[in-house]
Parts: structure tokens; sequence; C-alpha cells
């Protein structure tokens, strides 16, 4: 009903900067929340940021050199990373809430995930 395709990961060096892109797709009727996760060993989950209609969250690992922006007419959010280090290497996963159709309930829907790494 809902795919996202992010892109935009790749290899980047210690300090520096890199942006990336998910993009919503289908029965987007009534956008609700979009997201970043990041994946670690044992494939779990931790929030990198979060946007909905009115605020922004950022994980403590991530604040003051993460932003997280939406363009609506798109129906895609950016992640543009700053002073990146070793530490922000993974997995970064797209997460989308959307009400698909008129008096339909919220739904959520999750991307394949495009790989950071950090390194010199």
């Amino acid at each position: 009903q809902v795919q996202l395709v992010e892109s935009g990961g790749g290899l980047v060096q210690p300090g520096g900067s890199l942006r990336l892109s998910c993009t919503a797709s289908g029965s987007t009727f009534s956008f609700f929340h979009m997201g970043w996760y990041r994946q670690g060993p044992g494939n779990q989950r931790e929030k990198v940021a979060l946007i909905t209609t009115s605020r922004t969250e950022y994980g403590d690992s991530v604040k003051g050199r993460f932003t997280i922006s939406r363009d609506k007419p798109k129906n895609t959010v950016y992640l543009q990373m700053s002073s990146l280090n070793a530490e922000d290497t993974g997995v970064y996963v797209c997460k989308a809430a959307y009400r698909v159709a008129p008096a339909s309930s919220l739904q959520e829907f999750w991307g394949k995930g495009t790989l950071v790494n950090v390194s010199s």
C-alpha cells in the first residue's frame, strides 16, 4: 500500500557529511510521521530521528549533528548527517506511518535500509 525507497548511503570519512533520502509512494493519503532508525548487532533498532507535522525528535547520540526534514509534495524525508564518526556506521532504515484511505487506521511501513559506513 505504501512503499519506501531509501537512498544516499555509502562510504564517508570521519568528520564528513552525508544526506539520506526516503521517498514514500502508493496510498499516501494522510501523513502521520516518518523517521530513521539505525539497525545494529542483534537486529535491534535505535531511533535516530523522527518528524511529524508539528515536531522533530532525535536520538541522544545524534543531537546537534543530524537534522531531519520533510518535503511534503514529494512525500520525502531527508536526514542530513554531519560530523560523522565510526559509531554512526550502520544500516539506516526508513519508517513511515500513513493513513492509506479515508476512515482507515494508521499503518506503519518500513524500508529495506541503506548502509552508512564511516571509515578512513
